[in-house]
This record gives structure tokens, sequence and C-alpha cells, in this order.
């Protein structure tokens, strides 16, 4: 089987990592650069990814996150990398941008033996004060909307789970 579909077929969502387990920068480094060649609309490139390696702001941005979902508990399953897909909403394809950029970081991950998962509420914490004040500590400026939370590290034992099977009539023919 090709290689690209098969890495699309065995990818799957990993809702546990190994916390103290830094993948190597240049592993980071290829996922966030397979990001940046998701299709855009007018190849106009409106998203933008931010890295993040270092505790602290993983640690903050989690926070925020679990803030928004009303809970106590680490909304990154433990992932020490988190990879902020931001879109430009003056652009009428901003949120289809930001998703593709997002598929292609878990596609990418899981490419170089790494796990990841999408997680939500990236709008509700990048449009909070305190998100803001991060956009802009980071130097992004204009109508940026948060699109996801790429969270990506070494799956943790047990994880990724398996395939559920594909649903029947997932792929409807017309010839």
């Amino acid at each position: 089987m090709n290689e690209i579909l098969n890495c699309m077929e065995t990818r799957r969502s990993v809702r546990g990592f190994k916390p103290d387990a830094m993948p190597a920068y240049e592993l980071i480094e290829q996922v966030a650069k397979a990001g940046t060649y998701a299709p855009t609309g007018m190849g106009a490139q409106s998203p933008v990814i931010v890295a993040v390696t270092n505790r602290e702001v993983r640690d903050r941005l989690s926070k925020l996150n679990a803030g928004v979902l009303g809970t106590q508990s680490d909304p990154f399953y433990g992932a020490p990398v988190v990879l902020v897909v931001l879109a430009d909403r003056s652009r009428p394809t901003y949120l289809y941008d930001g998703s593709l950029v997002m598929g292609n970081l878990m596609n990418a991950a899981h490419a170089v033996g790494l796990g990841s998962c999408w997680i939500h509420r990236a709008r509700e914490v990048f449009a909070s004060d305190e998100g803001k004040a991060l956009l802009a500590e980071w130097g992004i400026e204009g109508d940026y909307e948060g699109i996801g939370h790429c969270v990506v590290g070494y799956p943790a034992e047990g994880q990724p789970k398996a395939a559920k099977p594909r649903k029947p009539g997932y792929v409807r023919w017309v010839r």
C-alpha cells in the first residue's frame, strides 16, 4: 500500500502521553513544516502555527482550555508539545484552511512516530483576554481565531486505541 495512504489509515487520536518524554526538536519541526503545506484557499496561507514546547506556556494553555471545559484536569492528556493553529478571519476560507493544517499536523506526527490529538476550544481560549494577551506576547497581530490545539508527544502505554470499523455507507457512489 502507498506509504501516505497507509499513514492516513493507521493514524489514531492519542489520549494519553508520556508527559516527560519530549520529542526531538527535529521531529516537532518536521510535523510543523508539514502543516505549512496544507492546502489553503487561493494559496493565501492564512493560518499560523505556534509550536509550544515551553512547559510553563503549555501548562498555561492547558489551564485556559480546562477553564472553557469547566474542569481541573489536563485536556491535553499530558502531551508535552502543543501546536496551536490560528487562522486569519479576514479570509473567507479561514476555518477550512486551519482545519486542513490540523489534519496535516496529525498525519505528519504519526508518520514520524509520534502521537497526536486535535483538542478543541482554541476559539474560546484565544477570544479570552488572557488568550489575546498570549497572542500579543507571541507577536501575532490581526483578527486570528483559534482553530485547534494539536497536542503531540510519545503515546503512553495502551495508546492509541484500535480503530473502529468504518461505518456502512460511509462512501456513496454515484456512477
